[in-house]
């Protein structure tokens, strides 16, 4: 994944600043991510869904509103409405870039954002809501003492997640007038509400509420025992894949195949949590899977281990020659399966007479089908034919260098 930083005009003419993730390989579809109330465009679940976005081939924008983050203006001065307005701006500058969003991601009251937005959009094909309510007006209960003195005397100094923040009274009077109910039933576009039964701060009945008043398609999935925030790396992982896995329905995801002998492309492995071994494994754009080590070893076993992946390739190897083969020959092979197993042995060099590591491999092949002994045994002779099998005995050379900063 790359990156691409740049500012752009907000509803007031401020600029803000937001960042573009690129995918690596073909770009196949764009999201836009609006953050929650006072947060930023890099807390952990928009930097984990972006991420996984754009290993699928799709971009995501992300920026932080006026008066927060990097963007300039003032934050006193803005409203719920001027933040949808701040998303409308940032879709028209995706637009000018050719990369008009067909996805959109809210968190908390960006979720009741992008469902205000959304009839603005058109380029937009499905919306996600991560955490939202349903009346926007809910968020001013975290204002507390201090809402009277924004009533009268238009503006008050309020404390959020231990940040100082100035609220307008131009802010209360947008959220209690602000119906989302009806925007939510016109909305015209397909619908993923994710939420967690335990968040304390937005209560799931406005889950609830989100997704009785839509139409379908709608989607709902629960984030369990996750908090608002999404702060731990599992829940925002399990976040992303939902969101990767759920948008690919809705979006025109489809890339040219390769021609030919073209090589495969790059595989890459990122990790998913720094305190553990989790990583994300991704394939081009359609294709992605975990890796890990089991509890023992300090994982938490949510894939196969590395050498589990080795085995893998061996096995999935073996089959698709064997199975290509009976093609090509019309035999009548009904099914087949590979066992893999490998083991670390020690053997006797027999040049330098020193111990040398060995790696063994065990592949055991059932064939099923009105098979005869010959054609049995012609196809375990091509099992060592297949591509795999044959790098690990011939061995490979491995060249390592570090990427440019």
């Amino acid at each position: 994944m790359s990156m691409e930083r740049f500012t752009f005009e907000g509803h007031a003419g401020d600029a803000l600043a937001a960042r573009l993730d690129l995918p690596d390989g073909p770009h196949l579809a764009t999201a836009l991510f609006a953050h929650c109330f006072t947060c930023g465009k890099d807390i952990t679940a928009a930097r984990r869904i972006s991420s996984r976005l754009a290993s699928m081939g799709i971009a995501v924008l992300r920026f932080d509103f006026t008066g927060l983050g990097h963007s300039k203006g003032e934050f006193a001065n803005t409203t719920f409405s001027s933040n949808a307005q701040d998303l409308v701006r940032a879709t028209e500058a995706l637009d000018e870039r050719g990369m008009a969003p067909s996805l959109l991601i809210g968190h908390s009251l960006g979720g009741a954002a992008v469902l205000k937005a959304a009839a603005n959009i058109p380029s937009v094909k499905a919306v996600t809501t991560i955490g939202a309510p349903f009346d926007p007006g809910h968020v001013t209960h975290n204002f507390g003492d201090a809402l009277d003195t924004i009533r009268t005397q238009g503006k008050a100094q309020v404390s959020l997640a231990g940040r100082p923040f100035t609220i307008g009274k131009d802010f209360l009077d947008d959220v209690d007038a602000e119906t989302l109910a009806p925007a939510i039933g016109r909305l015209g576009k397909a619908l993923l509400v994710m939420h967690a039964p335990r968040d304390e701060t937005v209560g799931i009945e406005n889950a609830t509420n989100i997704f009785t008043a839509a139409r379908h398609p709608k989607s709902f999935v629960t984030l369990d025992d996750a908090d608002h925030l999404i702060t731990h790396a599992a829940d925002a992982e399990y976040a992303a894949e939902v969101i990767a896995a759920w948008s690919a329905r809705y979006l025109d995801l489809k890339q040219p195949a390769p021609p030919p002998g073209a090589p495969e492309g790059i595989v890459r492995v990122a990790e998913v949590d720094e305190t553990g071994f989790l990583q994300d494994v991704n394939a081009g754009p359609q294709h992605h899977t975990l890796a890990d080590e089991p509890e023992a070893y300090g994982g938490t076993n949510k894939g196969m281990t590395p050498y589990g992946f080795l085995s893998a390739g061996l096995g999935a190897c073996t089959s698709m020659t064997i199975r290509m083969y009976a093609r090509r020959k019309g035999w009548p092979l009904s099914h087949v399966s590979v066992d893999v197993s490998h083991d670390k042995v020690h053997g006797q060099d027999a040049a330098t007479g020193e111990d040398t590591k060995i790696d063994g491999f065990r592949r055991v092949i059932n064939l099923e089908g009105k098979l005869d002994a010959d054609q049995r045994q012609r196809l375990l002779e091509i099992a060592d034919k297949c591509p795999v099998h044959r790098t690990l005995e011939r061995g490979a050379t491995v060249e390592t260098i570090l990427a440019d900063d």
